[in-house]
């Protein structure tokens, strides 16, 4: 029988294999044989005796535990058994923390033996005291907010009349009227004043990873957090596709809104804020989400495709959130992302361990961004060479102008007109890289537009956007 998550096999004793006896208490406990090859054939063990006695009382000295260490015979060759029991106190070799993790032994340091430590003391990251904060450092406005989400969903218990503080207790975000950390990332004026790396980067790519055309970075506390994020992604890092229904214009991003909120609110509620910010990366067919933190020891990818139980790292900040409405229990969210995908038609976002942490990865249909403007039933449009298409009327002056352009500058202008149509708020840079142009160039055709009185920018530059002025034909 091959190895096992809790067996390993050892065909000699070596006094480095106490690592693994302290990796195995520290995690769900286990067995190691030795006189046994990796295939857990016997090979048998000369000095069986002396091990005998020595084995238990290292184990016993080095790391103050218990083991059972028993001696079995087969085919007149010996071989010894030592079971190893989890232990609810974290076990140390020499100062050392090793914890068993699949089929592997690994040592943990930083932010891992943090979480580990405090797992064992039964509390997680959020649930410890954070002495420099006071009620001052508690955004009012957010936590109102708050409280209004969380009556519409009936889950907070009722706190009419009651305190802020008195709130915060029944929410067990304070201790001995301490705020907690998990207070701060919720509804913090400033958590990056106490907590580094509670920040989201969001980045743009072209061609490669090397490739960062723009980036943004939002930061405040996760009710304020999950909002900003979603909405910088749908206006300002992806093409939202424009139909109409009557005198009704719709946009449809390109990717489900309900699946990218439950992906955002599950790194920022999920994440492990000892480590790196959340990374979020914007390509032309594909978004990754990256959050530092690996799986609960009792799921895998594969489970949490189906059904599974709730292990979240930050249990005090998903019972909040769960309160308030924005997430629900019983590990349903990674479920309504799939699901979501699957009705959109999309590809099944891809989910795996990366570098530490969890990397999603979500998928769309290529699409042709000239094209992704929809024609209004019963409107004339313009059509270039390419039949490529522009929303709107347009006037005999415009086509005049348009028709003294080249070839070449009619194919781009009409698909620059196409992005602003799309999303006004998208800059000349932002433009370049989906059509894959320099910015000069678009800056060019940009230019042409603004005089022939076809664009009119609205605002500065930045939260301004643009305006297309097409003027309707005369009657």
């Amino acid at each position: 029988m091959p190895e096992q998550q809790n067996i390993e096999y050892k065909s000699s004793w070596h006094d480095d294999y106490l690592k693994w006896v302290c990796g195995f208490a520290n995690a769900q406990g286990g067995v190691i044989f030795i006189g046994k090859d990796d295939n857990g054939n016997v090979v048998g063990i000369d000095d069986y005796k002396k091990l005998m006695d020595e084995i238990p009382n290292k184990i016993r000295n080095v790391m103050g535990i218990a083991t059972e260490v028993n001696l079995h015979e087969e085919n007149t060759k010996y071989f010894i058994e030592i079971v190893v029991h989890p232990y609810s106190v974290p076990v140390s070799l020499r100062g050392r923390y090793y914890y068993r993790s699949g089929s592997t032994k690994q040592e943990l340091t930083g932010a891992s033996l943090n979480e580990f430590l405090l797992k064992k003391s039964g509390k997680t990251w959020d649930d410890v005291v954070e002495p420099r904060a006071t009620f001052d450092d508690i955004d009012e406005k957010t936590f109102n907010a708050f409280l209004v989400m969380s009556r519409e969903k009936g889950r907070l218990p009722n706190v009419e009349g009651l305190t802020t503080a008195e709130i915060f207790d029944k929410l067990r975000l304070v201790e001995n009227g301490q705020l907690k950390r998990a207070a701060l990332i919720l509804f913090g004026k400033d958590p990056g004043r106490f907590f580094q790396s509670t920040f989201v980067r969001i980045g743009r790519f072209g061609k490669d990873d090397v490739d960062l055309i723009f980036h943004e970075s939002e930061e405040g506390n996760l009710v304020i957090l999950q909002q900003q994020v979603l909405e910088q992604i749908l206006h300002k890092f992806i093409i939202r596709q424009v139909s109409f229904e009557g005198m009704y214009r719709i946009e449809t991003p390109e990717y489900p809104t309900a699946a990218l909120r439950e992906i955002i609110l599950n790194a920022l509620v999920h994440r492990n804020y000892m480590g790196v910010h959340t990374q979020i990366r914007v390509y032309d067919d594909k978004i990754t989400f990256w959050n530092d933190g690996e799986l609960a020891q009792n799921l895998s990818i594969e489970k949490l495709k189906g059904f599974h139980s709730s292990f979240p790292r930050n249990t005090l900040i998903a019972e909040v959130c769960f309160k308030g409405g924005l997430i629900d229990s019983w590990g349903s969210g990674i479920a309504k992302i799939y699901n979501a995908f699957k009705t959109a038609g999309l590809p099944e976002p891809k989910m795996e361990e990366f570098q530490g942490g969890m990397l999603v990865t979500i998928y769309k249909n290529k699409i042709n961004y000239s094209t992704s403007v929809a024609e209004p039933k019963g409107e004339p449009y313009i059509k270039s060479e390419s039949g490529r298409k522009v929303i709107g009327k347009w006037s005999e002056s415009d086509r005049e102008v348009i028709g003294k352009w080249s070839e070449k500058g009619r194919e781009e202008t009409i698909e620059i007109l196409n992005l602003i149509n799309a999303n006004p708020k998208y800059t000349a840079e932002q433009m370049a890289a989906l059509l894959g142009k320099s910015t000069r160039i678009v800056e060019k055709h940009i230019a042409k537009l603004k005089k022939a009185g076809m664009i009119i920018r609205e605002g500065g530059t930045f939260g301004g956007y643009w305006k297309i002025n097409i003027q309707p034909e005369k009657e």
